[in-house]
């Protein structure tokens, strides 16, 4: 074992390394505090100053992590800060940063690029760099390695690289970081063994791969799987109503076989940072090798028919009650991309709310984890939660439930909206005024 490379995994296994996350956003900040439980010394790294200055005010920005656990890390060794250079008094720098598509649906590299360039020169003997952001495979030695060994040094002899894809999954309260398995592919088999010193402490169970293409895949696989299994429950939703049926009865019916079934529910569109995205990244790669990946594509173009389908239905029920979309107000219920949480990337709710005002209806928002519509980069909407009461809703001519958190009062609504649009499932019995999307 070379001198660099035994000193660096004696650091990490002793816990004097120093631990530099860049990307402080749902992947990197329950990263820092895991690391910062356990008992390292956490830089964290973040082109947005106002994040960095809440953070060292002992203050979070995320709904599900608390002031007090950011305080704790503060005054146990946790420090952020937006400058770059810091990244040499670093031992590993984990890269935990967005990779959303472009207007084209390709992948946007930007921030990776941006990223390691901001870091590479401060790049030092003994560290290791690892890219967690999803991308496609290739990505780790496409982009990074040629960029990390510029300034002379040696991937595998002096630094170490390696791809480890993140696995959160925000609200959730059956997993944390520290028990989800984590996927470690190395670009040397020196660098899958530094990296595994890197995260042996923090993550209860180790995966190895025998690549970063093999963990970028795999990355990609999961969750190309999921968006697939909802584009396919997407579409028999369409079909069930259709004929009468009711696909989250059918679905629940399936469930009941203990083999060979796994239950994926029908809503309004994909949201979150990955399933949303991911497909796009696998299709987009696959282009280079002469592929189309037509069954992933097509799941796709159903899932993100998805909104349109609830404003035509939407729509429809309107008609109904002799209105028209056009001047309508339609108060939309939850416009974060999953229940229980306040992550609006890639949500589902705010194109529907789009569609709406493109058709001329007047749009609010009612929302218990989101009480100000925040700045996006693509979305812009200058509205605050409205309250839920029985006056409120008698207020809009419809409310379209696009995200079932379980604070709602789903009887207030029920009794009192004039026509409910439920894109969830949450209202199982026929009434007059329900109209399944």
């Amino acid at each position: 074992m070379s001198g660099i490379r035994q000193a660096s995994i004696a650091k990490f296994k002793s816990k004097e390394a120093i631990i530099g996350i860049v990307g402080l956003g749902y992947v990197g900040l329950p990263l820092m505090l895991r690391y910062n439980d356990i008992g390292y010394c956490v830089l964290g790294i973040d082109i947005d100053t106002d994040k960095v200055f809440k953070l060292n005010a002992g203050h979070s920005y995320i709904e599900h992590i608390s002031d007090e656990k950011i305080t704790d890390a503060c005054e146990t060794g946790f420090e952020a800060t937006s400058d770059f250079r810091r990244a040499v008094e670093c031992d590993a720098l984990i890269l935990c940063v967005p990779t959303p598509l472009n207007k084209y649906r390709e992948p946007d590299m930007s921030f990776v690029v941006s990223t390691i360039d901001a870091v590479k020169p401060y790049l030092r003997d003994g560290q290791v760099v690892s890219l967690e952001s999803t991308t496609y495979p290739g990505t780790t030695e496409e982009e990074l390695l040629p960029r990390i060994e510029q300034n002379g040094l040696c991937v595998g002899e002096n630094i170490f690289l390696i791809y480890s894809p993140e696995r959160e999954d925000p609200g959730n309260p059956d997993f944390e970081t520290r028990t989800i398995p984590k996927v470690i592919g190395g670009h040397t088999a020196a660098c899958l063994e530094v990296g595994l010193s890197l995260y042996e402490h923090a993550i209860d169970k180790i995966v190895p791969v025998s690549s970063t293409k093999v963990a970028e895949m795999t990355k990609l696989l999961e969750n190309i799987h999921r968006a697939v299994n909802i584009g396919l429950v997407n579409e028999m939703k369409v079909v069930a109503d259709r004929m009468g049926i009711d696909i989250f009865e059918v679905v629940d019916a399936a469930a009941t076989k203990p083999f060979g079934f796994t239950p994926y529910y029908p809503g309004p569109g994909l949201g979150g940072h990955c399933i949303p995205i991911d497909p796009f990244y696998l299709t987009w790669k696959a282009r280079e090798y002469g592929l189309h990946t037509r069954f992933i594509e097509l799941s796709g173009e159903v899932n993100q028919a998805m909104p349109e389908y609830v404003v035509n239905k939407l729509m429809d029920g309107l008609n109904n009650n002799g209105k028209a979309l056009k001047g309508s107000k339609v108060l939309v219920l939850g416009i974060a991309y999953k229940k229980n949480v306040d992550d609006m990337r890639e949500s589902p709710s705010v194109e529907i709310m789009e569609l709406l005002e493109a058709k001329g209806s007047q749009v609010a928002y009612s929302d218990p984890h989101v009480s100000v519509f925040p700045k996006m980069r693509e979305h812009h909407f200058s509205l605050s939660s409205e309250p839920l009461t029985t006056e409120s809703l008698l207020r809009f001519d419809a409310v379209v439930l696009a995200t079932d958190h379980d604070e709602f009062d789903y009887d207030l609504i029920r009794q009192n909206a004039r026509l409910i649009v439920d894109s969830r499932g949450k209202y199982r019995a026929p009434e007059s005024h329900i109209i399944k999307a």
